[in-house]
């Protein structure tokens, strides 16, 4: 047990499986690195970045934390996303959140878990910026689920707001940043709407977000 000799025997039947398609996959793979989209998710095991959306290794370019957050302080955010967009040239960032997410809820309740508490300050800043959106709902699951959408409305908006992306703009770099949420019971995707490619288009499209409607 303590060599996990299991992920190393799941590992080389990957290996050889993928090399069966495609006999020169890893080569290919080892000369560079390419990819178009930049994911920024939750580090929850159920929601594997890749995977969900049928894309091959080298093909996604992966941030996870908890709660899929986007903190302008934070270096280890901000590095990913100046490396993916200065030095990769991805087109989409894409933040995508999770029914289910154990930090939303934990925010919404203002659970004491440790550490984290910390962390999940930020989606606590998110719920009491929309708490009075969160009241109007009858059920803890519906204030759930609406904070989860929230919470990636304002890491969008985040996004959008950092000087890397600002800057990209600025010379006319296309890149886009998207709002989507996974869902567990289905394993389907949901776009909020939000798709925010200048400065522009900010406004009305987290407006819009925030409120529920299509823009």
């Amino acid at each position: 047990m303590r060599f996990l000799r299991h992920l190393f025997q799941n590992n080389s039947a990957w290996a050889a499986e993928i090399t069966r398609k495609d006999p020169d996959f890893f080569n290919a793979l080892s000369s560079q690195q390419a990819p178009a989209h930049l994911w920024i998710g939750c580090s929850d095991s159920r929601v594997p970045a890749n995977e969900i959306v049928g894309l091959l290794p080298g093909e996604m370019f992966v941030h996870r934390n908890v709660a899929n957050v986007v903190v302008h302080g934070d270096l280890n955010c901000l590095s990913v996303i100046q490396y993916a967009v200065d030095v990769l040239r991805v087109r989409h960032i894409i933040v995508c959140g999770h029914y289910g997410c154990g930090g939303v809820l934990s925010a919404l309740r203002d659970d004491k878990l440790g550490l984290v508490d910390n962390w999940l300050r930020h989606v606590q800043d998110v719920r009491w910026k929309h708490q009075d959106q969160l009241d109007e709902l009858h059920t803890e699951a519906e204030q759930h689920d609406r904070l989860c959408e929230l919470n990636v409305v304002e890491q969008v908006v985040n996004v959008a707001q950092t000087t890397v992306v600002r800057d990209a703009w600025s010379r006319n770099q296309p890149v886009a940043v998207h709002g989507w949420v996974y869902g567990l019971r289905d394993g389907l995707l949901r776009d909020l709407g939000m798709v925010i490619t200048s400065p522009e288009e900010l406004l009305v499209k987290a407006k819009a977000a925030r409120e529920g409607v299509s823009a």
